[in-house]
């Protein structure tokens, strides 16, 4: 039976990524900016939003869905500028999944990624399923998400996560040939390179596990407390490994309320007192992949 699916991957001889000042984990924390750029009938979208709220299992509704909207709000309102805070303050460097039209309704928060120095990595167009999303659509909307990136950045983005892809949508970012990375993979704990489109594209591995998503979900965690053991025991299983990438998933809207960025707070804390991992965004790990690991 033939399938374009590689099961295989590294198998049990993985490469040593020699990550900087002989640090045995890389570790890269992700916060997804969305809120706007949800399903609503504001855009004219079907139906409301249904993913990702703390009404866990809602509906969507064909009209706007107010409860649900003010979810979202917190997030772009007060969740981002809490989590900014938190990594501010202790200086850890960040990757933004950022929606493109999600930046542009609120500029203030891509000006203070910009002055923190922060990656800004392209979450696409809109925060929608492209399950089923016609390709010549899909193009189109990467398009417009590098051109809305571009303008409000002043560069295009290097990393892309689309999130809710279609079966086209690897086939896409490589058609399109200006990313460094790809980050709509879950398949590994280090970077791969994806050659089954034409040009090898470096895939950087994210995380649904160690994600506070699992916070807002049925099969998820119920407090911080669980959240941060869940963060810690990876990181340190990761760490005694050695060799290996942590990738954290994190939005305003979800991390960004009180008591889970607390968690949040101490698992920075705990990686920093490790004194042996280098945190990093996900565009200089996969700079450093792509040195240390060039595609031959």
């Amino acid at each position: 039976m033939s399938t374009t699916r590689d099961l295989v991957g590294y198998g049990m001889t993985p490469p040593d990524p020699q990550w900087p000042d002989g640090a045995r984990i890389a570790v890269q924390f992700v916060i997804n900016y969305e809120e706007g750029a949800e399903s609503s009938v504001l855009h004219g979208d079907k139906g409301s939003e249904a993913f990702l709220s703390e009404m866990v299992g809602a509906a969507g509704h064909p009209m706007r869905a107010m409860a649900m909207e003010s979810l979202y709000e917190y997030g772009s309102r007060a969740g981002f500028w809490r989590l900014h805070r938190l990594f501010a303050a202790r200086q850890v460097p960040v990757t933004v999944f950022g929606v493109a039209t999600a930046m542009e309704m609120n500029p203030t928060v891509v000006e203070a990624m910009l002055k923190a120095d922060w990656e800004i990595a392209s979450h696409g167009y809109r925060w929608i399923d492209y399950q089923h999303v016609a390709e010549e659509m899909e193009r189109e909307h990467i398009a417009r998400a590098i051109e809305i990136h571009t303008r409000l950045t002043g560069a295009r983005p290097l990393g892309w996560y689309q999130g809710r892809t279609s079966p086209n949508t690897a086939r896409l970012v490589v058609e399109e040939g200006g990313f460094t990375y790809d980050a709509d993979s879950y398949a590994d704990d280090l970077p791969y390179y994806d050659r089954r489109h034409g040009r090898a594209q470096l895939i950087m591995p994210y995380s649904l596990d160690a994600n506070d998503m699992k916070m807002v979900a049925l099969n998820g965690f119920t407090e911080g407390e669980q959240f941060f053991r869940y963060l810690r025991d990876t990181f340190d299983y990761l760490r005694a490994e050695g060799g290996r990438m942590m990738s954290i998933g994190l939005h305003g809207r979800i991390a960004g309320r009180p008591a889970r960025a607390a968690a949040v707070a101490r698992f920075v804390d705990h990686i920093l007192e490790s004194g042996d991992a280098w945190i990093a965004t996900r565009l200089d790990i996969a700079r450093h992949w792509q040195d240390t690991h060039p595609c031959d």
